[in-house]
């Protein structure tokens, strides 16, 4: 397996981008350049990647291309679509998205109209013209579940994938996001399991966090880094294990480059001993 994360240190070259993530011991990274940067830019990192054998995971978008302002959805899905052709030229394992948000206070918040016929069609339809406007043969288009957006159970996105019916749809899977409710807090090892069951030949690339459930009212989870919760790591790991040796895991939402190496640091402490191989 592999695991990366980001990088919180600023780099003005590739080559100075590569030493950070190797300090970090990552294998696998987030995409170093966005769709603004010029072809040279884009290739020079590319060669880097390949040269260090550091795997280009996912390429981001985290925009709201279900924006209630027409004006604000199309510029989110012009970008997602900019953002899925790096994705392709990058050779990237995936373009990854959340699918959107009916709020009218944050990009990715929640709302009653999130869960409603209308949204959910307005849903797979933007799926499909990304996808449809790029045509991905070497990347997928993926969406992370949310708490409190769809897809927020495996197999809501089962689903998603069915309606949407395009070759170039796949899965980011972060488990942690769907742990939204005491039942799958208690019973996270058997969710996790379910998670990997229903839509591992669909995982292109994952987050690694953790989660820790307060006894308070009415319900507080809080997701804090691997290590720190009460996720069985070494059996995620080898659920991850079996996906692929090219299987990204990234630790994510920390402070700074110190924490990141600590959270892959224990990732990669669990794997070793569970008798993972992780490349770097």
């Amino acid at each position: 397996m592999r695991i990366g994360g980001g990088i919180e240190k600023a780099y003005q070259s590739p080559e100075e981008w590569v030493r950070h993530a190797k300090d970090l011991r990552y294998s696998a990274v987030l995409s170093p350049v966005d769709s603004s940067s010029d072809e040279a830019t884009r290739q020079a990192y590319l060669r880097a990647a390949k040269e260090a054998d550091l795997l280009i995971g996912e390429v981001g978008v985290w925009r709201n291309c279900l924006a209630k302002d027409d004006i604000a959805r199309k510029k989110a899905m012009d970008y997602a679509k900019a953002q899925l052709a790096l994705a392709e030229e990058l050779g990237a394992n995936c373009c990854v998205n959340i699918i959107g948000s009916s709020s009218d206070s944050a990009w990715d918040g929640f709302s009653a109209e999130n869960y409603t016929e209308d949204f959910y069609a307005l849903a797979v339809d933007s799926v499909r013209e990304i996808l449809d406007a790029v045509k991905p043969k070497r990347t997928f288009y993926s969406i992370e579940p949310m708490p409190w957006v769809l897809p927020d159970s495996p197999e809501q996105y089962l689903k998603l994938i069915d309606d949407v019916g395009r070759p170039g749809f796949a899965v980011h899977l972060d488990f942690v996001n769907m742990i939204n409710c005491p039942q799958r807090y208690c019973c996270s090892t058997a969710f996790v399991q379910h998670c990997f069951d229903l839509l591992g030949p669909h995982i292109k690339s994952i987050h690694g966090k953790d989660v820790l459930m307060e006894q308070a009212y009415t319900t507080l989870i809080h997701e804090t880094m691997p290590g720190r919760g009460t996720l069985d790591y070494p059996k995620i790991l080898r659920m991850v294990e079996r996906l692929g040796p090219d299987t990204p895991l990234f630790v994510e939402h920390l402070p700074d480059h110190e924490t990141y190496r600590q959270a892959a640091a224990y990732v990669r402490e669990k794997a070793e001993e569970a008798g993972i191989h992780v490349k770097g």
